[in-house]
This record gives C-alpha cells, sequence and structure tokens, in this order.
C-alpha cells in the first residue's frame, strides 16, 4: 500500500514529488539538460513550484515539451508548446518546436504554418528553414522544400546537413544527378557523414550506375558495420548486374543483422525467383509478407513465383492483393496480364495491358503481349499496330518480330512475314540466323521453282495430248 501510495503522490503532485530538497537553481539546471528524462523531471518541478511566472514560466513549458519530443511523446510536446506560446507569443523557439511535433506526426500543413510563424520572428533561422524544407519534401512538395534548404545554405553555407537534406530531395525529385553534387558536397564538409555517402549510392544505383553505388555502400558499411541498410541495398545492386550469388549473401547478411528486415526478405525472394528457385522465393515472400502485411512489392514477387510454376489462379490473386495495395504498381498489371493471357482470359489480359501502358507508355513488352492477345482474338491489324510500336520503342525486340511475322502471314502479305521472320533469325541467333534464313530462303526459291516447273511440264504435257502434231513437226529439209 506505501508503493501504491507513493505512485499516486506522484501523479497527482508531478516530478516535483520526486525532487525532494532540490532548490529552485537546480531544478533550473535540471529544466536544461540535454538529458531528456532529467529535464522533463526538471521544467515539471519549475512548473509546479508556482514561483515562476510569464516569460520564464514559458521557457520552462517549451523546455519541456522539446524534452517530450525527442522521447516521441507529440500530443505531450504540442500541449506544451501550445502552453508556452499562451505565455509568450513571441516565443520563436517554441514555435520551431511545435513544427517540429507537428511535422514528426505527420500533420506537415500545420508543421509549415509554425516554421512560418518562427520566420516571421527571426528571419535568420536557418534550421526554421531546413525545417519547413522537410516538411514540404515530405509532403511531396520538393521544389519549396529545395528552395528552403537554399535559404539556409546561404545563411549557413557550411551545414553538412542541409547541404544533405537538399540531396535527397533532388533525388525524392528524380533528379539524380544535382542530389549527387550535393551529397559530394555533404561527404566533403562532413566525410564521415554516413547517410550522405549511402544516400549518394542509391542515387548512383537509381541512375544504373550499380558500381559506383557499390563502391558507397562499401564505404558506408565500413562506417557503420553493424547498420543492415547498406547490405540490403548492394544485394539489390548485385541483382541488377545479375551476380545472385553476393547478392543473396548480401541479403543474408542484411537479415543476420535486422531479423525483422521484410524487404530484405523481399529481395532474396526476388532474387531467388531470378535464379529460378521459385519454392524458396515463395517462403521469402511469405515471410516478407508476415513482418509486413501490406507490402505491394512481396504480393506482386510471390505472384510472379506462383506464375512461372504455372499455377495462375494463385498468380492472379496475389496480383489482385498487390494492386489493391498499390493501385499504379504497373509491373503488377503486367504480369496479371500474362497470367490471363496464359488462362485464355484474353479480354482481362487486354485490360490489364491497358493499364501497365497507362503507367508506363514505353513498355515495348506490354505492346508486345497485348498485340498478341489481339492476335489470339483474330485481330491481326489491332496486333500488328501493337507490334509496330514495340519495334519502335525497342528494335531488338526479337519476338515482336517473330508475331509480326505470323499477323502478316495469316494476312497472305507473305513478304512482309518473310523479312520480320528473317529479323526475328537475326537477333534471336546473330550470323546463325542469317545463314538459316538463307538456307530457308533458299529452300523457299527451290520448293517454288520446282512447283513452277512442275506446273510448266504439266502444261506442256497437256498440250501435246491437245495437239500432237505440233512438237512432232518434221521441218522441211
Amino acid at each position: 500500500m506505501r508503493g501504491l501510495s507513493m505512485i499516486i503522490l506522484i501523479t497527482l503532485l508531478g516530478a516535483s514529488a520526486v525532487l525532494p530538497g532540490q532548490s529552485e537553481h537546480e531544478n533550473w539546471v535540471w529544466c536544461t539538460s540535454k538529458d531528456p528524462e532529467q529535464s522533463i523531471r526538471g521544467c515539471s518541478a519549475v512548473i509546479q513550484s508556482g514561483q515562476e511566472t510569464g516569460i520564464k514560466l514559458a521557457k520552462a513549458f517549451n523546455n519541456r515539451g522539446n524534452s517530450y519530443a525527442h522521447k516521441g511523446d507529440y500530443d505531450h510536446a504540442l500541449e506544451d508548446f501550445d502552453q508556452a506560446l499562451r505565455l509568450n507569443p513571441r516565443l520563436a523557439h517554441a514555435f520551431y518546436g511545435r513544427g517540429w511535433a507537428y511535422a514528426h506526426k505527420g500533420d506537415y500543413e500545420h508543421a509549415i504554418q509554425d516554421y512560418d510563424q518562427e520566420l516571421r520572428l527571426n528571419t535568420n533561422s536557418a534550421e526554421a528553414f531546413v525545417g519547413r524544407g522537410s516538411a514540404y519534401v515530405l509532403k511531396g512538395d520538393y521544389d519549396h522544400g529545395i528552395n528552403d534548404y537554399g535559404q539556409a545554405l546561404r545563411l549557413n553555407p557550411n551545414d553538412a546537413n542541409a547541404v544533405y537534406a537538399r540531396a535527397s530531395a533532388y533525388a525524392r525529385k528524380g533528379d539524380y544527378d544535382d542530389a549527387i553534387r550535393d551529397f559530394d558536397q555533404a561527404v566533403r564538409l562532413n566525410p564521415s557523414l554516413v547517410n550522405a555517402i549511402y544516400s549518394r549510392g542509391v542515387a548512383y544505383a537509381d541512375k544504373g550506375d550499380y558500381d559506383r553505388a557499390i563502391a558507397d555502400y562499401d564505404r558506408a558499411m565500413r562506417l557503420a558495420p553493424s547498420d543492415a541498410d547498406p547490405f540490403y541495398s548492394r544485394g539489390v545492386a548485385y541483382k541488377h548486374k545479375g551476380d545472385y550469388d553476393r547478392a543473396i549473401r548480401d541479403f543474408d547478411q542484411a537479415l543476420l543483422l535486422n531479423p525483422s528486415f521484410a524487404n530484405a526478405f523481399n529481395g532474396r525472394g526476388l532474387t531467388y525467383e531470378s535464379k529460378g528457385n521459385y519454392d524458396r522465393a515463395i517462403q521469402d515472400f511469405d515471410q516478407a509478407l508476415r513482418l509486413n502485411p501490406i507490402l505491394a512489392d512481396a504480393f506482386s514477387g510471390r505472384g510472379l513465383a506462383y506464375e512461372y510454376k504455372r499455377d495462375y489462379d494463385r498468380a492472379i490473386q496475389d496480383f489482385d492483393q498487390a494492386l489493391r495495395l498499390n493501385p499504379i504498381l504497373a509491373n503488377a498489371f503486367y504480369n496479371r496480364g500474362l497470367a490471363y493471357e496464359y488462362k485464355g482470359d484474353y479480354d482481362h489480359a487486354i485490360q490489364d495491358f491497358d493499364q501497365a501502358l497507362r503507367l508506363t507508355p514505353n513498355d515495348a513488352d506490354a505492346f508486345d503481349n497485348r498485340g498478341w492477345a489481339y492476335a489470339q482474338k483474330g485481330d491481326d491489324d489491332r496486333a500488328i499496330q501493337d507490334y509496330d510500336q514495340a519495334i519502335r520503342l525497342n528494335a531488338r525486340q526479337a519476338y515482336a518480330f517473330r508475331n509480326r511475322s505470323l499477323a502478316y502471314a495469316r494476312k497472305g502479305d507473305y513478304v512482309r512475314a518473310m523479312a520480320d521472320r528473317g529479323h526475328f533469325l537475326w537477333l534471336r541467333f546473330g550470323i546463325l540466323g542469317i545463314t538459316i534464313r538463307l538456307c530457308l530462303l533458299a529452300l523457299s526459291v527451290a520448293v517454288v521453282s520446282l512447283f513452277i516447273f512442275k506446273w510448266h511440264r504439266k502444261g506442256l504435257v497437256g498440250s501435246e495430248k491437245l495437239y500432237p502434231g505440233i512438237l512432232h513437226v518434221v521441218l522441211p529439209s
């Protein structure tokens, strides 16, 4: 009962009850501590002492709000910042702190409003520009975010974190060259800024420069050997390079460091899938989805594995779920279209290829496969239009030439059919393909010549029967 009474007392009186014998000065020392727990206790003692009012009391609320925010207790932080601003409406730091708390709660509009207020009170607050810039970026407004980071850097050109933040905004925008330039500058300013090194690797990977990406991931690993992210991203890079065994080793290491890393299971599953080991792939996708049931990429990956195993119904179910979670996942539309095509459901296949092309208008494979679906429905004209577009997008799309060849042949356009068949053989087999093509051409000529010869001879024999004297006229001597 005594222990319970003490808990009730602490709850009712606040933290001051646990600071017996401390002076007001000592409470203020604790209130300004960088240790959040100590700060909360000290500020609570100051607030509940009743000895402070106005600006000083506002400072205590502000300090305690900062400490709650750093602990991740944003609701209590917001209450304290509100109280601080009621006591001192010109306390710029409270606007900044409240904006920071709103941003971490995902309320970017209120965060931006509070950063605006701080900047009206303090036009040279670089940290407010950075905070507002980050809120804009998280809203998806990259241009405003980049502009705010630029303002912060005009005030403090050597702020490596601001340069890094702007680089990240450029990367999110898809402007990888500007991102890499800023990451370079951030690393020059702070060579141990591991996030900048790692993120530069991600930018190189997004550009398709996997070798330079891997070099940055290696460097990030040396600086942070217990961080799973560089191992995961290097695994992704090795997968893209076709080095599946090294990729799997990196995913293994990432999972050793972080056994709950759903994306690493997904990445390893995709790699096993690329190796043709579909059962192992499905096991990894299952595990990824146990850890993160809303990971659309894992549903899409598992659907493709089932498709490769010719279990088209389960594949379609997984693609359906992937698209419920992410309605703009173009690969899921494309692969579901293939599954419907394999099942002979060409109408649904065409609908899915339409959606895939709406999202990725330059996907030559989607045009080729939609053309095939139209061809199976007997619409060779629309099929040829799609094959034409596939070939315009990718002149080395061998199967588009083959499929168009078949469509032309069905339409009786044998010259174009033979030309496309020749292109297909060249793209698939190179010199051997040309040899095969020439042999086929020679065989075709021989067959046609034999047919003409037989037809001509038959005609002559027939003439002999009708007019026997014509070929046996004896010329006069």
